[in-house]
């Protein structure tokens, strides 16, 4: 549990105690049998004028005439008929299942995220008043502005300056999992550019509103994850590559591992990724996931450009943190936990939080031990068909000195309640399968120098106005001031 001190906390750690005192109190002052609802929810919740923002900002992206979700939700006549469902897939809490799928909790840790579409206290509530009430549409006058959209496939980073398309792959309805080597192709890059963002869609000829698929992981998706790399391939075939090529960043450059449902990728604009003239994808481990139905499908990756002349100063901190073949989940329970672990060996900024498990994951906490501290960073939920990168904003992202102990537990389920589950009888181990197990944090981190450290943190107290007095969770040097270094003696003098 995190050391808390007077004064603002930056953050929220676990405090047990003191929540449940503050539940007592609350519960000995309210009149019994009150429930008072949310301050923030109107009197009459209409959709034109409570509703209909809410979907915007949070739905839509996919709730939208040719998104991917299975209905639209942009008007009354579309999102009337889903008000009951509305409710309920809103107020499920950070799980598997919640819509928009959005896992942090929100009662611990770090709660600055760029691009976080999950829905307030106050929106829930409102949503659920709406449904209660009958859903009425309200004065048409209030409705805001249809959102418009390039195109169908509208991208999270905005019109990506270079799309690379994958070859189309078939995965018959009955295919069991497949794991192998895909055809490189070309980016048709000719000069060296930088990446700010990264996003990978899957393209596929399953119907949007043909329902969900297979009652798997995966839903109507096929491509389980795509662990990819770019490189200058200087004519050779993918089989002639040097396979140590991947451990070194002059040859090749890795990339965040494309998964199911997985949100984009906004990468420091201090440690953008290089992507070389001439370079292709390359990858050798796809992994293929039938999702019940023949189905054609192909990835396509969108490159957002850091302006030509960018150079970047910080450098990706590589570092492994998770299980490999000690998996032990029995079998039949719910809420079984797994632990690892690792020293930091650099003063480290921590960019994103994502949590990597399969179809018995449940939720994964990240904590950080510095000292006597244990901070929580994070706990979050954890759905396999929708696979969440959590990216910190640059205020929030922690700042962890070298010798930090990085901590995640990961909870499992293995149990009738969990639906991705085949059968709960069976003990599990590791495996690549969907229904088997990994546990691991892919997360985005840059190793700083001595001198960056201190900047960071400097920017940091400065930016939050920090005092003393404050906590700030994920930083637990961030209040201690350096000290001057000694004046150089004048020339001449004898010491």
């Amino acid at each position: 549990m995190c050391a808390m001190e007077a004064g603002k906390t930056v953050g929220l750690g676990f405090r047990i105690g003191t929540a449940w005192l503050l539940a007592a109190l609350v519960a000995l002052v309210m009149p019994f049998g009150l429930s008072a609802a949310p301050a923030g929810v109107p009197a009459e919740v209409t959709f034109t004028r409570d509703i209909a923002p809410i979907v915007q900002r949070s739905c839509e992206n996919c709730h939208r005439p040719g998104g991917v979700a299975p209905m639209s939700l942009a008007t009354y006549e579309e999102a009337r008929p889903w008000a009951r469902a509305m409710k309920t897939r809103t107020s499920i809490g950070p799980k598997a299942g919640v819509m928009p799928p959005w896992y942090v909790e929100k009662n611990i840790g770090i709660q600055k995220f760029h691009n976080d579409p999950s829905l307030s206290d106050d929106e829930i509530a409102t949503i659920a008043k709406w449904a209660d009430s009958g859903a009425p549409r309200g004065n048409p006058a209030d409705m805001p502005p249809p959102k418009q959209y390039i195109d169908n496939a509208a991208w999270a980073i905005g019109a990506p300056d270079l799309i690379v398309k994958m070859q189309e792959i078939e995965v018959k309805a009955t295919a069991p999992d497949w794991w192998g080597e895909v055809p490189s192709v070309p980016t048709g890059l000719t000069e060296d550019r930088y990446v700010a963002a990264l996003e990978i869609k899957e393209v596929n000829d399953v119907d949007s509103h043909a329902g969900s698929g297979r009652a798997t992981v995966g839903g109507r998706f096929v491509f389980h994850h795509m662990i990819w790399r770019t490189q200058v391939l200087d004519g050779k075939s993918d089989q002639e590559q040097d396979p140590l090529a991947i451990f070194n960043d002059e040859e090749a450059v890795n990339w965040p591992v494309h998964e199911v449902g997985r949100n984009a990728d906004f990468f420091d604009p201090k440690s953008a990724r290089l992507l070389k003239a001439g370079s292709s994808v390359v990858s050798d481990s796809v992994h293929l996931h039938s999702n019940g139905r023949d189905t054609r499908a192909h990835l396509e990756i969108g490159f957002k450009l850091m302006p030509k002349g960018y150079v970047p100063t910080y450098k990706r901190a590589i570092f492994g943190l998770g299980n490999g073949v000690d998996i032990d989940i029995k079998a039949m329970e719910a809420n079984q936990q797994l632990h690892a672990y690792t020293v930091l060996q650099q003063h480290t900024k921590i960019i994103s939080f994502e949590p990597h498990l399969h179809a018995p994951g449940a939720r994964m906490c990240l904590e950080a031990i510095w000292g006597y501290t244990i901070q929580t960073l994070n706990c979050v939920g954890y759905d396999h068909n929708w696979v969440r990168g959590y990216d910190y904003t640059d205020e929030s992202a922690p700042l962890l000195p070298k010798g930090t102990i990085l901590h995640i537990v990961g909870f499992m389920d293995n149990s009738p309640s969990n639906k991705n589950i085949p059968d709960p009888r069976n003990w599990q181990g590791s495996g690549n399968r969907s229904v088997a197990n990994m546990f691991i944090d892919l997360g985005i981190r840059l190793a700083l120098t001595d001198d960056q450290f201190q900047e960071e943190m400097a920017k940091r107290r400065e930016k939050l106005h920090l005092t003393k007095n404050d906590v700030v969770i994920g930083c637990p040097l961030c209040l201690v001031t350096p000290v001057p270094a000694p004046a150089k003696a004048s020339g001449g003098q004898q010491q």
